[in-house]
């Protein structure tokens, strides 16, 4: 941190810029994008060194400066709702002076507004390392949930929000208004299977649970945030109607009796030395838990107080938070290995002698890329610090080169994979480094697996272990070979676990994946940058699979929501000549390769006359039968837009139990009510 005393003003200026600068760039990394660029130490050092020179340079102080707003936007993806009570951040405190500080500034504050408020009692509760959102109930029932977005506005994710376990749709009492705030979070074993399962598919690993949670809160699709398994804890009413309470305690008390699951071990304590120790005490525990922990939260208890105490437009000034420190270890780099994900990118992974870190031990830590190890300057020997602070995938902070031994060298990427000897490249602009065979054996088990999988051809049966016995036996070497397995029949039988039974149902279940859309094609073959819903896009778009093969990238770069990138990725991939190759194969197997939503007519493609064709369609509720995806699988392959909002543009209100304010404002704008026996007739035309 810059020495106030010794710069001047046009200095500090010069600094307060490149702070402020920096520091929204991190926030639009950490809440928007989930993807950290620092940890949250060097994060908190930057905003405290800004916070000072603004105070000690009041001529530069700006209402829009990072120390004066609540860090995330709002997604343009959902609806953005504005909040009932402002969803503020906390003030960070980082000692103990600092504590007792705010204590007394808070007991000072009081006595000026009231002589007879003496001792406030406070509460001590634990800071959970999550995203923090904001729940409404309606005459008891769930009828809204919200993101913190910017602090005024949060993100409509209601449905997303229903699919946690947590979350009572139904209320113990029907009162008239219940707003609650809380923080979703990512367990530490839901996150280990969630990085596991990327891994496997060449997918970015998250940097932490937290950034974890909020990647999947914010999905446009909520079974994906279903299939996450997070988990909630409450720790503040908003706004009520139709209760009072005098205590925050007593109202945490009323909620847990109405299912929420609240904040745990919550006390309340008057002296100095005694929130200290609460404070402390939460931090030995730290390690026990199941679930991350950044700090602990420090509030005034009497509701009556924090009214007269009030706000900031950033912080409340009855609370606070003492962050914990980042434990870090020292250790050793033994090596530097090289992971190859199913896009082909090498990932570097540092080999640590073994060291107890946050209660476990860590011998791993991730490079990220080639940039990353320069910008630290990491080389194999190095004596490395090593900081995990609650996030599951460690990080090397700092080498201390006064250990560096003699003759290491900087590191450097290979030049050919490891995993089939192939030349890497690294394209402009990108930091990543990616082998360019397509015949790598290290892509070619992920590109498998990614291809059977769920979202993509739904081969039921096979999995993971089924690729990897099918490639030691060399029963496949690539895609097409999944569709001549019939050939092989007898040969599976011979295999272990293999009976009668399950190679009829594999055999079955590989040949019913020929019909399936083109959208799920599309997503199968693994296009970079082009997931289930930009192959859905593709499929609306294009007649069949040669259009899109055909199209230029400034054509592809017109489709809403399709930008240069991803235009420049689909045209790139399809002039593959493996790529063509595969498609021609797949369609001489007899796989679907025609958009469901056009016709052929006298040669050429016309958009067909579907049940639901240019129509727009929402889903609420609970289905008698049908599952969510089901249901929004049959109304596009109808011809249906599915959107997650109700508005005037919307056609039809597919709705089921539990349907909430959806339901509600399709009836006042006078949309169509489609139960699911109207909805299964409505569509009924696709199968004649």
């Amino acid at each position: 941190m810059l020495d106030l005393t010794s710069i001047t003003a046009a200095e500090a200026e010069i600094r307060i810029e490149k702070l402020r600068t920096l520091i929204h760039d991190y926030n639009r990394r950490y809440y928007d994008e989930d993807n950290p660029l620092v940890s949250d130490a060097e994060y908190d050092q930057l905003l405290r060194e800004l916070e000072a020179l603004e105070a000690a340079y009041p001529l530069f102080q700006d209402a829009s400066s990072p120390t004066q707003v609540v860090g995330g936007t709002v997604r343009s993806d959902f609806s953005k709702v504005t909040h009932a009570v402002p969803m503020q951040s906390l003030q960070d405190y980082f000692s103990q002076t600092e504590v007792v500080s705010f204590l007394n500034r808070v007991r000072e504050l009081l006595q000026d507004e009231d002589k007879s408020t003496v001792n406030p009692s406070f509460v001590v509760e634990q800071k959970i390392d999550g995203v923090s959102v904001s729940l409404e109930y309606r005459n008891g029932i769930y009828f809204q949930g919200l993101t913190r977005g910017d602090g005024l506005e949060g993100e409509d994710i209601t449905e997303n929000l229903r699919t946690l376990k947590d979350i009572p749709n139904q209320l113990q009492e029907a009162i008239p208004r219940l707003i609650v705030r809380g923080e979703v979070y990512m367990p530490f074993a839901s996150f280990e299977r969630l990085n596991e399962r990327q891994s496997r598919e060449g997918l970015r690993l998250f940097a932490n649970p937290r950034n974890a949670a909020s990647g999947s809160l914010r999905q446009l699709d909520p079974t994906v945030t279903a299939s996450r398994y997070l988990s909630l804890f409450i720790f503040n009413i908003q706004l009520i109607e139709g209760k009072q309470f005098t205590s925050h305690l007593e109202g945490l008390e009323w909620l847990a009796t109405q299912g929420f699951p609240t904040i745990p071990l919550v006390r309340t304590y008057t002296g100095d030395a005694d929130i200290w120790q609460a404070i402390l005490d939460i931090e030995n525990e730290r390690n026990q838990l199941p679930y991350g922990i950044d700090g602990a939260v420090i509030k005034v208890d009497s509701l009556f107080d924090r009214e007269l105490l009030g706000q900031t437009s950033k912080v409340p000034r009855w609370a606070g938070a003492f962050k914990y420190a980042a434990e870090r270890q020292q250790t050793r780099v033994e090596d530097i290995v090289i992971q190859v994900g199913r896009t082909g990118v090498l990932t570097p992974l540092a080999i640590l002698t073994p060291v107890l870190i946050d209660g476990s031990t860590v011998s791993r830590a991730t490079l990220h890329n080639e940039d990353y190890i320069a910008a630290k300057d990491i080389r194999v020997g190095d004596l490395v610090w090593v900081e995990k602070a609650g996030d599951i995938i460690p990080s090397i902070i700092s080498v201390d080169e006064t250990e560096r031994p003699e003759g290491s060298k900087p590191y450097k990427m290979p030049s050919h994979c490891p995993s089939c000897g192939s030349e890497v490249t690294r394209e402009s602009g990108e930091a990543a480094v990616r082998c360019t065979s397509p015949d790598c054996p290290a892509q070619l088990f992920r590109h498998l697996v990614h291809f059977t999988s769920r979202d993509a051809m739904n081969i039921i049966g096979f999995g993971e272990s089924k690729v990897q016995l099918f490639l030691d036996e060399k029963l496949i070497s690539g895609i097409a070979d999944i569709y001549q397995l019939h050939e092989k029949r007898e040969q599976l039988l011979n295999l272990p676990l293999f009976g009668e039974k399950s190679v009829n149902n594999l055999l079955a279940a590989i040949e019913d994946s020929k019909g399936n859309s083109l959208e799920r094609l599309i997503h199968a073959l693994g296009i970079r940058h082009i997931g289930i819903n930009g192959a859905r896009v593709l499929a609306e778009h294009y007649p069949d699979l040669k259009s899109v093969m055909q199209a230029s990238p400034s054509e592809l770069a017109e489709i809403a929501d399709f930008g240069d990138i991803t235009a420049k990725s689909i045209h790139q991939f399809f002039q593959l000549d493996h790529v063509k190759k595969l498609i021609e194969d797949l369609a001489a197997l007899g796989l679907n390769m025609q958009s469901s939503i056009y016709q052929t007519d006298g040669g050429s493609e016309e958009l067909r006359e579907l049940p639901l064709t240019g129509k727009t369609l929402v889903i609420t509720g609970t289905l008698p039968s049908l599952k969510r995806k089901e249901a929004q699988d049959m109304a596009r392959e109808a011809g249906a837009k599915v959107v997650n909002s109700v508005s005037q543009k919307t056609d039809f209100v597919l709705y089921g139990e539990k349907a909430g304010r959806k339901l509600d404002d399709a009836k006042e704008l006078g949309i169509e009510l489609l139960t699911e026996e109207d909805f299964l007739k409505l569509i009924q035309n696709m199968e004649k």
